[in-house]
């Protein structure tokens, strides 16, 4: 019933999101006689605001077109390379750039698209042949094409390395850092030739037993019956895949938004004097970043709930007792991948050491081939947005993957 309930909400608040964008820009129109009152400005960055926050928001687009490789602007094109029922391996062709290394960019299936690494993608495509998991809305996936849990997300990243092809590099942000580090210790154990030259980590659940954020609290202090009962529900009739139970995108993004609720509430009131000020730009740097943030995606009940069990609440990895299709996985079998750990000093997601765990549990691993990088002063989001990432983390990453090439 509450996602029955919610999408009949988002439908009143969409027709007053375009009331009030209405309302607001007839307040600047200079034919309003409004418009020249003192009041005017601020009933109108009021309006604006308000129909910013509850606009309804899909799937956004990456939206590149061209990116300075060598000092030259190059085009852009997005090329689909391989389509799976949950989520499909993109690629971003850049027009007569060729021989530089090839880096799978790993997204998170935590509630938001791929998009969300915009700035990582912009940047990696400098000096790398990027490709990008781009995982589907749970709720458009009929119910048909069956499951997707932990097992299939690790299957997905073994296919699309296969696809791309021996000597690829990967890069895993927060949540799939564990699925990509099991992918690879499963492929070095079969001596697979399409592992990945090296894996790099950033701000990802290894170990949560390190430094326990609020977030590890909230995973760990309910029982798996409390999550199934409270968090899941069941997509409507008029989504493709009615009937699959799923962990919503807009629950998802109240627990977020819940997080830090008082940032938010100021980067709003930021944007509102931005507005009243005349300052557009400042404003629609805040609206950007909203854009992004808001825009959320279901996940399958079974992912979830097995990544709550196995990452979060028995951590199955640091103990040895990972599975995958019924099989151990085995991080003593990663021989010859180089391993690349970052995490950020001022993380509130992933707590420092949590990924830097992933260089321990490989054993068998030499040291000249493991790497760590403790960002100062960075959050989570800062690991792989933002000027710190483009200056400060990217150039340590484009080291690691030059000098472990295959």
């Amino acid at each position: 019933m509450l996602y029955n309930v919610y999408e009949v909400q988002r439908s009143w608040m969409s027709a007053a999101s375009a009331w009030a964008d209405l309302s607001g820009q007839w307040l600047k129109n200079p034919l309003n006689p409004m418009s020249y009152g003192t009041m005017a400005p601020i009933m109108a960055s009021g309006l604006d605001v308000f129909a910013h926050a509850s606009a309804s928001r899909g799937k956004p687009d990456f939206g590149f077109t061209e990116v300075e490789v060598d000092g030259k602007m190059v085009s852009v094109t997005e090329e689909i390379i391989l389509r799976k029922p949950f989520g499909q391996l993109k690629r971003f062709r850049r027009k007569g750039i060729t021989g530089q290394p090839k880096l799978l960019i790993v997204a998170p299936m935590s509630g938001h698209y791929a998009t969300l690494l915009r700035g990582t993608v912009e940047r990696m495509m400098t000096h790398h042949d990027v490709y990008i998991t781009d995982w589907r809305d749970a709720k458009l996936v009929p119910v048909g094409e069956g499951r997707f849990d932990l097992d299939d997300y690790i299957d997905y990243l073994i296919a699309f390395l296969e696809k791309i092809g021996p000597g690829t590099h990967m890069l895993a942000v927060c949540q799939p850092s564990v699925p990509a580090y099991a992918a690879t210790a499963v492929m070095s154990a079969d001596k697979n030739p399409c592992r990945p030259a090296t894996l790099t980590m950033m701000g990802g659940p290894v170990d949560t037993r390190e430094a326990p954020t609020a977030v590890n609290t909230v995973a760990t202090q309910r029982p798996l019956a409390w999550f199934e009962q409270n968090v899941i529900h069941t997509v409507p009739v008029f989504y493709p895949g009615a009937g699959r139970k799923v962990y919503p995108g807009f629950l998802q993004l109240s627990g977020f938004m819940a997080m830090n609720l008082g940032n938010h509430l100021v980067s709003h009131w930021s944007m509102f004097k931005h507005l009243v000020d005349g300052d557009e730009e400042s404003a629609d740097s805040t609206k950007a970043f909203y854009d992004e943030y808001r825009s959320v995606c279901d996940m399958t009940e079974e992912f979830y709930i097995q990544t709550i069990d196995a990452v979060f609440q028995r951590h199955l990895l640091p103990r040895g007792e990972f599975l995958h299709r019924g099989r151990k996985v085995d991080p003593g079998a990663i021989t010859d991948v180089g391993l690349l750990a970052i995490e950020g000093e001022r993380d509130d997601i992933s707590g420092l050491g949590q990924t830097k765990a992933a260089l321990t549990l490989a054993t068998e691993l030499p040291d000249a081939n493991k790497k760590y990088l403790m960002a100062e002063r960075v959050g989570h989001y800062g690991i792989f947005n933002g000027r710190r990432w483009r200056e400060q983390i990217a150039p340590v990453v484009d080291e690691w993957i030059a000098a472990h090439a295959r």
